[in-house]
């Protein structure tokens, strides 16, 4: 199982940095509206204006969450990684199993497979943000909305921006987590895994759960074969999908 503090702490890392972004935007726009409210104007210079100082946060915030996303992906891939280890090294313990865990090229691969896939996410935040906050201001300026519905709806769009971080930070604890665990048994000689359906989803697959009451056994290399969508998966790799696997340790570990 992925570890909720990590997910927890990645969570509260991103919607940090968002709600500097979000307050920022904010206090530029509501200062561009009092200076020339639109609404009063009889040219296209407020709205010139208005592009112009959503293009200058969007460049400089772009560049924030992209100074941001390396350091913020690598805590995250090897706090995971520390704590698949230890996890699995527990399970192990109380099998009788002493065994020494180093870096490997599998394991390394997949951590800097999260790494990036993690960056492009994160530097994405913004873009997508600052994106429909241009829309917002230009179609506020084309319809003489005040500064308060500008403000409602720039906080509206906030609050998907931020719904998005927190989707982020638990579907990639939940990839991260089942790659890793899936990289390291398989280079200790574990082959398959038994499938342990969580419960903690609000919308449980049926088929996610059918395979947790069976108990089904699948091979850690190929996966299961979802009868629902027709491909193999493993547990933890789809959206939102919270379930994880009993390794099936080997006698000649």
């Amino acid at each position: 199982m992925p570890n909720a503090g990590i997910a927890a702490e990645y969570r509260r890392r991103l919607l940090a940095l968002i709600d500097q972004m979000g307050a920022s935007v904010l206090w530029w726009v509501r200062s561009a509206y009092r200076a020339r409210p639109p609404e009063m104007a009889t040219d296209a210079s407020p709205a010139r204006e208005l592009a112009g100082i959503v293009a200058k946060l969007r460049r400089y915030w772009e560049r924030r969450f992209d100074r941001a996303a390396k350091e913020l992906a690598e805590y995250f891939a090897t706090a995971v990684g520390e704590r698949v280890d230890a996890t699995l090294k527990s399970i192990l313990r109380r099998g009788g199993f002493a065994v020494p865990f180093r870096p490997t090229r599998a394991m390394n691969d997949v951590m800097a497979g999260s790494v990036e896939e993690n960056v492009s996410l994160i530097k994405s935040i913004p873009r997508q943000h600052l994106q429909q906050v241009q829309g917002i201001v230009m179609r506020g300026v084309q319809t003489g909305r005040d500064a308060g519905q500008i403000s409602k709806d720039l906080q509206e769009q906030l609050g998907v921006t931020k719904r998005r971080a927190a989707l982020i930070s638990m579907d990639q604890s939940e990839k991260t987590t089942a790659s890793l665990n899936r990289a390291r048994q398989i280079e200790m000689g574990i082959e398959f895994g038994i499938w342990q359906h969580s419960g903690a989803g609000r919308e449980p697959r049926e088929s996610h759960v059918k395979a947790g009451r069976d108990a089904v056994r699948f091979s850690l290399r190929d996966g299961w074969l979802d009868p629902a969508i027709g491909k193999r998966i493993w547990p933890g790799t789809e959206i939102n999908c919270r379930c994880c696997w009993r390794p099936v340790i080997p006698g000649d570990l």
